[in-house]
Parts: C-alpha cells; structure tokens; sequence
C-alpha cells in the first residue's frame, strides 16, 4: 500500500506513486529510486581468473506478470508509455555538490575554540521544561531475535510453514568477516559497536575500491552520488567485511573484499530492511558486490536442504556446499564474489531464514529485470591495494587509517572528523558520556521516533540490561552547536546475548516496543526552545508522527499471516572445518599454554560434545589436536602463539597433516593457501576484536540436554558428586544424610565427603589428590560450585581418575537471567541467617551474610535456567534436582521482593566501583549495614510465609538419592526434549525388521534344501545384525541425491523381495519398492537390495554384482514367488 501523498517516501517526489490495487493480506510494497539504468550488455571477464558467475533458477508457474509479487519488483526506469512508474526525483550528482569543501586552518581553529568552550560548558547543561530531544537512528543492522526453540525445533517448524505454502526458507553464505555500515560520508561508517578506528577505515576503503573495480573512471562521480543518494534518502547499508588486515576468522582471504547483506531504510521512524530481492536490485544498480543466495519453497526442497547440511556439516567447504544447494535449490542467485576465488574453500557456514513466500517470484523478476553489472574497472589501474597500504605505513594505526582515507579518494570519503576529531580536539572525547543519556531520558521528544527511543533505552537502563550508551560529540554538527543546541553520537553496545532474549520477553509484554538491534548507531540532539515555541513543540511532537508511525509499525507487524516468532525463525549451520580452525585451534590457545595439554583436550572434547560431533570424527580431531598441541608448544615454549595471526602457525601444520592421507585431507578441508599477513596486517588493540569471536566459545548453551543414551556409571569408575548451588541449598545437611544412608547409593563403593568449610587450602586441589589416592570411589564435594572454572576443574579430575560427575542443584524456575528465582534466593538467605556456629561463621552471626549470597547469586548473571542446566547436561551427561519450593505457594511478599532488588542494585554499585572489596571497606559502607539490618528484619517478619513455601527436608532428601542411585545403576535416559544431535550423514535407506527377514529367509529355507543348507552355513540367525534397502549414498551419489529423501524421513515404506541371491561368498535378497503418500520411492542403486552376508574380506558393496554373476552363472537365484512385503522406516544413516 502506497503512504499518502501528502508523506512522501525520502526521496520520492510527491504524487509520483504507482496505482496499485493490492489485497490487503500483501505485505506493504517498497520501490526503489533508482538512479541507474541497467546494462544490457553482458558482463567483461573478471579478475578473478575470468570466471563470471552465472544466475541461475529453475523455470515453474508462477502468478502472471501482472500480480502484486510481481508489480513490486516492478523497478524498470520510467519510458513514454509507462505511465503507471513513479520517478525518484533528480539529485546533484557531481562531487562538488555532495561533498564538503576544505576548511581553512584558520576558520578551523576559530571553531575549534568555541568547540573547546562548548565542550567544557556542556556540564553545566540541564534539563527543564523547555529542554528537547530528537533522535535519529543513523546505522544498524538486523535485530537480534533470539527464539526459545532449539535448533532441530527451528528446522521442524520452518519445514512445517514452508509446507503450509506460508513462507520460503532463504539461505545465504556466511562469509568469514566482520560487520561494517555505511550511511555516506555525512551519516558515517560504522563497525559492529564502534567507529572512527581502523575497522571502519578499512571498510570504507575496501566500499570505494569496490566502487572503482565497478565503474573504472566514472568511480569518482559515482561514489559522490552514491553518498548523496544514502544522506538524502536517509538508508544505511550493511556489509561483512573480509580482509587479511584485520586478524585471522577461519581463512585469510585471497582478496580483501565485501559483500553487501542488508540495506536499510531508516527514515524518520523505525528501520525498514530491504527483502533479498530488493537488496539484489539496489546492488545491481550500484554495481556493489551481492552474496550467494537459495531459495527453498517446497516441502521436498526445504527438507532436502537440511539433509544435504547434515551430510555436510563436518568435512563441507564451499566447493561441494555449492554444489549440492544449487541442485537442491529452486532458485539460486550466485553472488558477486565467488567464495572460492576471493576467501577460499573453507566455508564459515550457511545462514537460513524464513521470508515471504513471494520471494521466489519477486527474486525471478529481479534477475530477469536487473542482469549482473559490467565491471568497468576490472582492467584498469585501481591504485594502492589495502595490503599495500598496511604495508607501508607500520608506524601506527592513525598513520594507516590516515594512508587508507586519503588513498580512498575526497569523492568517497571528504571528511576526516570522525576518525581524527576537529581542530586539535579528540576524535572520540568521552566527557559526554556521564549526562547525555540521563538528559536524553529526562528531555521532552520532539517526534514519535525519539519516543520509541527513549522507552527502549529507559527500559534497559530500568532493567540493568548489560549495555553500555557511550555518547561521542558529533563533529559532523560542528556549524550548529551552540550551549542550547548540544549533537551527539551515541553507541548502543549491548555486551551480552542475554540481553536480546531478556528484552525479547520485554516485548512479549509490551509489543509497542521497538527492537532491539545488532550494530546500533543514534544521533541525539539536546536543545532548548523558548517558551512560544517549547509550547508547540510540546503540543504537536506526539500527533502526527505517532499517527504515521503507529500505521506503519502496525502495518508491518504481520508476515504473510506468520506469527511474529515464526516470522523470526533463523538458524546458523556452521561447518566442522571452519570450527576446527577457529574454535578448536584458535579459541584454545589460551587453555593450551596456561593450563597445559590435559586441560586443551578436555577443551575441544567439551566443544565436540556440545556440537554433537560424530564419534568418528572425534576420534580423528583428538589425534591431530593432540598432536598440534604439541608441535605448538614445543616450538612457543611458554610463549603463547597470537591469536590474530594463528593461522601463520597452523596453516602449515594443517596442510602436512592433510598430506598423510586422504582422510586427514577430509578432515582438513583445504589447506596450504597460506596468505602472508606479517607485513601488512593492521595496527590493532590487543584488548580490542570488533566481531567479538576471538573469545572462546565456551558452548553457546543449547535450549535443552542433549545426550541422547544412557548415562551409566561403571563399577570400576569412581563418581563425584558436586553442587552448583548458593550457601543455604542444603548440600551439607544433604551430603550429611547420604552418609548416613544404610547401603549409599547402592552399590559397594565407598562413600567420602569433603566438606569446603572444613577443609583449609585449596579446596578442589584437595579434592584431586584425594580422588588419586582412591579414584574409585564416590566423592560428596560439599562446597559450592557456581562457576565454569570449578566445572573445567571436576571435568579434569574425571580425566585423571577415571570418574564420572554428576551436579546436583536446588530445583527453581529461575528468572530470564539467572538460574535460581528471587524466592529461591529469599529462602536460602533465610536459612543462613537461621544457622548458629558454622564451621564457615556465615551465619547470623556474620555482619555481611547477605551481601556474600548476593554474590554468589551474581555469579550466575547472564545464565538463564534452560541454559544452565543444559550446559551442566552438556558437560557431565546427568543432572539431580533437589526439590526446593512447593509448586502450589503464594507469590513473594512485596517487602521481601523489594528488600532483595535493593540488595542487587547496590550489589552492582559497589561492584562497579570496588569490585570485590568487602562492603564494609568501600564508600557504600554505611549503605550496605543498613541494608544488611533490614534484610533482617524483613525476612524475620516474613519468616511463616518463607518456611511454608519450602518442600520438607526428608522428601528432598529422598528424591535425591532415588535419582543418585538411578544415575550410578544407569537407569536414567535424559528428557524426550533432547535436542537431535547433528551427524556426518553417509546414506539413506529403508530400514527393514531384522525379525521379518528372518523369518521370511526360514520360509525360503523350508521349501529349497540348498538354500536351507547355505543358510544353515553363514549361521544367518546369528550373523544379521541389521537389514536395510540402500536408496543412495553420499560418495557413490552425491549430497544432493541423499539429501533428497529427507522429504520421506521417518515414513513407512513397504519392500517386496522377489529374489534371493547367494554365492559362497555373499548373498542378498532383490528387492522392490513401494510408495509413499502416492509417491514411487526409487533407489539410486542399480540393482535395490538387502545385504544379508559377506565372507571375510569381502566389502558389503560387492552385493552389487549379484545379477552380473548370476549372469555369467557364477551365482545362483532363488525366485520367491508370490513376493513377500515387509513395512521398513526410511531414514539418514
């Protein structure tokens, strides 16, 4: 639906808009303005060894012309006879008019000073009633959405709505880079939480390079326009930036390049993003490099698609990944840049989302509409290349981003503000930072925009959300700032993930909210107004806007009648040879060289399991890890290897380990396209890593267990018994009981406790060496173990002494971002303030009993219960709850609920200031004894309410052991919500009852003596194990033809042996398969048949010449006359 005329678009002259006649379930169509014709001629060879790629899709009926799928994609330039196109109205196109002229050193001093004086007077600003505030978003990116589904229940569901004809599943390429924005040379450019640094610089560079490799010598013109067209039309483009300069992903790039991922219109409300369709055109247009996009739009081809990426998750590279999704695929759109030929064949992963179910049909009118750009550049003399840049300027990192600026050109890039501030003052002063977000909040809005800005950061700041609102002073406002007029640029840094799922729930409530979103950038600007104009403001700011943008927002709020979750559905699908190199070689270098060999294995033996890596595999990583941990260390000593260069280091380890043997080479990927970096990589801060990945992964916790056998526990092994818990969740009361219990946990091991208030020194080192000297018995550890640390440290000894662990915690529902509830809490502060004479004095007694379990509760922050207990099912394979709180209870009282947020909030001043001091030594002293007097008081009077709401002791005490005992015999399979563990898929096959061919072969037997005495040879009752049809595997056949039965996954298929074939050597039975909901299930194999015996030596896959030397009678065949069928499941194996 077109807005109004009276609104127009930015950018749109009024009244030009299409007449369209749309249904109302449609989404709300966009156009373009497009400045630039499209060539109809095709594209010159690359530089990339000439190869052009090709867009392909695959013809199917689809809507006529002239339907509103179509009529969106509509962006052909205006002709006489199309009267129904709008036009985007005519911009300055040359670079005079769209970029700034020089100022003089004269005139900038002048205003550096009256900046220095606004500067230092800005302290002074106050907010009163006639203080205003108006902010634009200037850059972002998508928001973060993070789903309550596991990964398996992402894939069922988006499989299901394709199904349903409600949506299309998009996969895209994740190129191995970072994040960078660009909103022109005015609006910035922008890292994932930063600007004005190398990371931008660079980013700006690699975006007019590009403009120069596409346009030749018109480059210069066109990045002008190109800045103009991003300000006036107020849109910020967003790119994954792939470089060698930058630090080492999982491969350096052969070519330092980008391609574009988002664009987003930002105008005066909330961001609009482009749909894929409309990004390809707008780059097309452009001429700025587009990624590798598929599209699935039926059943079969989504289920096929998830199918081909698990029988590619642990050995796929881009080569074969690209491959099998084109044959897959019903459209695929190759990108600009070739994975291949600018970053290599190790492929990061894939990314998969839901879109509209138009998208097929928009995106077959966008490639025969918009055809791939010439290059005009492609031959020409593109200057200094960035690594030659970096390379010669190694003084520091102002003197390369000053080389990487001026060698962009004025056209691209005329002003330098942003990266070395005005006149003398600092790029990125941040005596801003105490006041702007308070007088932010505090000033009047002057539009709907600056609203809904203001409620989501006053939310957060409400919330305690772990972000950061640093504000910088806008240099680009420099002519307009005044003492009542004050500009800033602010950076919204959210620090953790929990965040994105803490406010998601925020939404859930309140769904005026507006997203939150990844790489967040807003202009803020504070002025006073007089009176006479404070009074309209105040009456006019909250009419109109709201009007449009509450239209807007609630016109958009709907996909294609998907629900807002579904709407959000996206997966990551990252490949083992990219997490080899990342997670497992360079996110472990720092366990390596400080905690040795035996901690590094337990590492990457932890990452594999949480990944579900196939035990095969595993097998094979743990031989080449261990043997790199000691190349690497023999040859650093202590010195550990760099994490941004890692890859000098172990390229060439991976490429001689590759060498042995074919299936090291599977393992590997590819190796041995070592790029050099030594001499040109750019000057970075150590602490500082843009993406945020060069930490290691420690597990993004999955959304619920995941081992998927039994847990036993071995008679020979020894079991240690832990407690990640709080001080008052009873573990000594509960140690103490399991002691006493006649027979332990039911077996003959001895039982010991060590109890961490008794014990002086290093408590876990105790521990170890007490395991050491009996390994096989069970431990009662009795001290709290709240963090990863502890948790590495039990794995450790489980190593060493031949043991399994198993965690037992307090049952509670938590909060959204911790794992035990503020009753929990409540109950356990209760109860140490009861105790009298603990060997630990935290009891009544002690003056700072509650500050010390608000501590330990804040080591749990960030941590919601689903992935707290899923990270401990991860690590250990087992999990006892201790039943703490009755289900039927009154909910908390309000003076023990607000004595407890007091008790937090001043927890994290304290914290922010003294960090872990005691409370009685820092400036809150006096604070944290009153509040430690009133907890007192408060839980005192509440005391019934606090005792009735516990479970009884001794019923506690009772569903531990039961569930100890069931652990130790093996009796405990974790939840049916265990998530499916991804695995290296070889083949499919129909699965028939081993007990059906058994007795179909004894029939067979009874009526052909010969048959029955060769079958009483083979011993056929004890040697069939299993039987299955083999449909097609992956190396005879390839990926695609595999992954194609995933649409039959699970679905019962009927066979019909007509034939049994044997020689003295092998023997199967011919069969025949049947269908499936109407559908004639077909193998890939000549000859379809089950495999029932092989002699010695002889691979099951020789059952294939049966037929041939029946043929050439060297095999004999036994026709089953009528056939006889049996029902089999098909499934991946």
């Amino acid at each position: 639906l077109s807005p109004p005329t009276s609104i127009p678009r930015p950018g749109v002259v009024p009244g030009t808009y299409m007449s369209l006649s749309l249904s109302l379930s449609h989404s709300p169509r966009r156009f373009l303005p497009l400045l630039l014709p499209a060539p109809p001629f095709a594209m010159p060879p690359r530089r990339d060894h000439g190869k052009q790629t090709q867009q392909r899709w695959k013809p199917k009926a689809a809507p006529a012309p002239s339907s509103a799928a179509v009529e969106r994609m509509a962006l052909a330039p205006s002709t006489a006879g199309a009267a129904q196109v709008w036009v985007p109205r005519g911009y300055a196109t040359s670079a005079s008019s769209s970029s700034s002229s020089a100022v003089t050193a004269a005139e900038q001093g002048g205003a550096g000073d009256k900046l220095s004086r606004l500067i230092k007077g800005a302290a002074e600003f106050s907010v009163d009633n006639n203080t205003f505030t108006e902010a634009q978003i200037r850059a972002t990116f998508y928001p973060k959405f993070e789903n309550e589904k596991s990964d398996q229940e992402k894939r069922t569901r988006m499989i299901e709505i394709v199904s349903q004809g409600l949506a299309t599943i998009e996969v895209t390429q994740k190129h191995s880079g970072s994040l960078f924005m660009y909103a022109g040379h005015r609006g910035g450019a922008y890292a994932k939480n930063s600007f004005g640094n190398i990371f931008t610089a660079v980013g700006v560079f690699v975006l007019g390079r590009l403009f120069r490799e596409a346009w030749g010598g018109k480059a210069p013109k066109m990045q002008a326009e190109f800045n103009d067209f991003l300000e006036k039309n107020r849109i910020c483009i967003s790119m994954e930036l792939v470089t060698a300069v930058l630090g080492d992903h999982g491969q350096r790039p052969k070519d330092d390049y980008a391609v574009v991922t988002a664009v987003t219109e930002l105008g005066h409300g909330k961001p609009q993003f482009y749909s894929t369709p409309e990004v390809i055109s707008f780059c097309r247009k452009w001429r700025l490099p587009t990624n590798h996009v598929w599209l699935f739009s039926t059943r079969k081809s989504a289920t096929s698609f998830f199918a081909a990426y698990d029988a590619l998750c642990e050995e796929g590279t881009a080569t074969p990944v690209c491959k099998a999704l084109d044959e897959i695929a019903d459209i695929s759109v190759p990108g600009s840049k070739d994975h291949v030929m600018v970053q290599g064949e190790i492929l990061e992963g894939l990314v998969a989302r839901i879109v509209s179910r138009e998208s097929s049909v928009q995106m077959e009118e966008v490639l025969r509409n918009f055809p791939i750009p010439s290059l005009d550049g492609g031959d020409s003399d593109l200057g200094p290349s960035l690594r030659d840049i970096c390379a010669a300027n190694r003084s520091d990192e102002k003197q390369q981003i000053k080389s990487l600026l001026e060698n962009v050109g004025s056209s691209m890039c005329p002003d330098h503000r942003d990266w070395f501030g005005y006149s003398g003052l600092e790029a990125q002063s941040r005596n801003a930072d105490k006041s702007v977000v308070t007088h932010f909040l505090q000033a009047h809005p002057t539009d709907y925009a600056t609203k809904k800005l203001q409620e989501m950061i006053g939310l957060m700041k409400r919330k305690n959300f772990s972000a950061s609102f640093k504000s910088y002073w806008n240099y680009q406002k420099v002519d307009s700032l005044s003492n009542d007029n004050l500009c800033y640029k602010m950076v919204i840094h959210v620090y953790s993930d929990s965040v994105f799922r803490r406010y998601q729930q925020e939404m859930r409530k309140n769904q005026e909210l507006w997203p939150l979103y990844r790489g967040f950038f807003v202009d803020v600007n504070l002025f006073k107004a007089n009176n006479k104009k404070a009074a309209e403001l105040s009456k006019d700011s909250n009419t109109l806007l709201r009007n449009i943008n509450g239209a807007l927002d609630s016109s958009l709020s709907s996909k294609d009648g998907l629900a807002d979750e579904d709407s959000n559905l996206m997966v990551k699908l990252k490949f083992l040879t990219y997490k080899i190199r990342t997670f497992l070689i360079r996110n472990g270098l720092s366990t390596l060289f400080k905690d040795g060999p035996s901690a590094y294995r337990t590492y990457y033996l932890r990452q594999m399991k949480i990944w579900g890596t196939s035990a095969s595999k595993q097998k094979e990583l743990t031989k080449m890890l261990d043997e790199w941990a000691v190349y690497i260390r023999r040859k650093y000593q202590n010195k550990q290897l760099p994490s941004s260069t890692y890859l000098s280091e172990a390229e060439p380890f991976l490429e001689q380990y590759a060498k042995r043997s074919p299936a090291n080479q599977a393992l590997i990927g590819a190796a041995g396209d070592l790029v050099q970096t030594e001499n040109f990589l750019a000057i970075l801060d150590a602490q500082r890593d843009e993406e945020g990945d060069l930490q290691p992964e420690r597990g993004t916790a999955p959304s619920s267990p995941t081992s998927t056998s039994l847990d036993v526990v071995s008679k020979t092994e020894g079991l240690i018994v832990f407690f990640p818990g709080i001080p008052g969740c009873a573990k000594s009361a509960l140690c103490e009981q399991i002691l006493n219990t006649p027979g332990g946990l039911g077996d003959n091991r001895p039982l010991h406790s060590l109890m961490g208030d008794r014990t002086k020194g290093r408590y876990w080192q105790k521990v170890a060496d007490e395991r050491k000297k009996k390994p096989f018995r069970i431990t009662l550890a009795d001290k709290n173990a709240p963090n990863e640390e502890v948790w590495r440290q039990i794995e450790d000894m489980c190593g060493m002494t031949k043991a399994a662990a198993v965690p037992v915690i307090p049952d509670s529902e938590g909060t959204d971002s911790n794992p035990f509830s503020l009753e929990a809490l409540a109950v356990f502060m209760f109860r140490v303030l009861q105790r009298v004479n603990h060997p630990g004095n935290l009891d009544k007694a002690s003056p700072n009993a509650g500050y010390i379990l608000l501590m330990f509760y804040n080591l749990y922050d960030g941590k919601s219960r689903r992935e707290f207990e899923s990270e401990l099912y991860e690590r250990f394979g087992s999990l006892v709850k201790m039943p703490l709180l009755k289900p039927e209870r009154a909910p908390l009282p309000g003076d023990v609920k607000t004595i407890l947020d007091e008790g937090m909030s001043l927890f994290r001043l304290h914290q922010s200031r003294h960090g872990r001091a005691e409370p009685s030594k820092g400036s809150y002293a006096q604070e944290w004894a009153q509040w430690e007097k009133r907890l007192r008081v408060v839980l005192s009077r509440n005391a019934n309410y606090l005792t009735s709401i516990q479970v009884p002791f001794d019923v506690a005490v009772k569903e531990v052991l039961e569930q100890l005992k069931a652990v130790a015999k093996g009796d405990v399979k974790t939840p049916d919500t265990a998530k499916r563990r991804f695995g290296n898929i070889v083949f499919a096959a129909v699965t028939v009852p081993q007990a059906d061919i058994l007795s179909l072969l004894r029939k067979l037997g009874e009526n052909d003596g010969d048959v029955n005495n060769f079958l009483n040879g083979i011993k056929v009752e004890d040697n069939l194990s299993k039987a299955h049809v083999t449909l097609a595997h992956k190396r005879a056949h390839g990926v695609a033809a595999v992954a194609s039965y995933g649409v039959y996954q699970n679905q019962e298929v009927p066979v019909s042996f007509n034939a049994f074939l044997y020689t003295d050597k092998m023997a199967a039975l011919e069969a025949q398969l049947g269908t499936v909901n109407g559908e004639k299930i077909d193998s890939k194999n000549d000859w379809p048949h089950v495999t029932l015996w092989t002699a010695p030596g002889v691979a099951p896959k020789e059952a294939n010449m049966l037929p041939q030397l029946f043929s050439s009678g060297q095999a004999k065949r036994v026709l089953i006359d009528p056939p006889i069928t049996i029902t089999g499941v098909l499934d991946f194996y």
